[in-house]
């Protein structure tokens, strides 16, 4: 890679950073190719990115920017996953490291703060926004749907 690669690369990661509003570090060592190409297709479907990096342009990238802070998880084979929903990137991983343990999530960082594995674990249990939406939907279905219910019995009741 030369210099000019290294540059573009460099601005690349900061641009990436400067605009995510989570990212999550995992190393993946022993991952085949075929195992980082379903884990990328995972997160991508999730609404997330995911991008193998440098170790030393990624710490580069990372001064001036919100997620200063992760610079020290930058060491071996280390992939970040990133979004502008905090809920996606970490599900996404999590659940990947659950079923394949060489994926190996070791940190993170939300808006301007360092957060830790459990509090990435703790974000991936929390509902996406799709199935938020459709709990409130069904509960303001809820009640309608039932009283057409009793009006349809009331009215077969009557009718017999």
């Amino acid at each position: 890679m030369n210099r000019e690669e290294k540059s573009q690369l460099l601005s690349e990661l900061n641009e990436l950073f400067s605009n995510s509003e989570v990212i999550v570090v995992s190393h993946y060592k022993g991952l085949t190719v075929k195992e980082v190409s379903e884990l990328r297709d995972r997160i991508r479907t999730a609404g997330a990115g995911f991008r193998v990096t440098k170790n030393r342009i990624t710490r580069l990238a990372l001064n001036g920017t919100k997620f200063e802070g992760l610079a020290d998880l930058f060491t071996g084979p280390t992939a970040i996953a990133f979004a502008n929903d905090p809920i996606s990137a970490c599900k996404a991983c999590v659940e990947f490291a659950k079923e394949n343990e060489k994926l190996i999530v070791v940190g993170g960082a939300m808006g301007t703060g360092v957060i830790s594995i459990d509090e990435i674990k703790k974000l991936a249990s929390i509902p996406s926004m799709d199935e938020l939406r459709a709990k409130i939907i069904g509960l303001l279905q809820a009640p309608g749907a039932q009283l057409a219910r009793l009006a349809k019995a009331y009215s077969e009741k009557e009718a017999a």
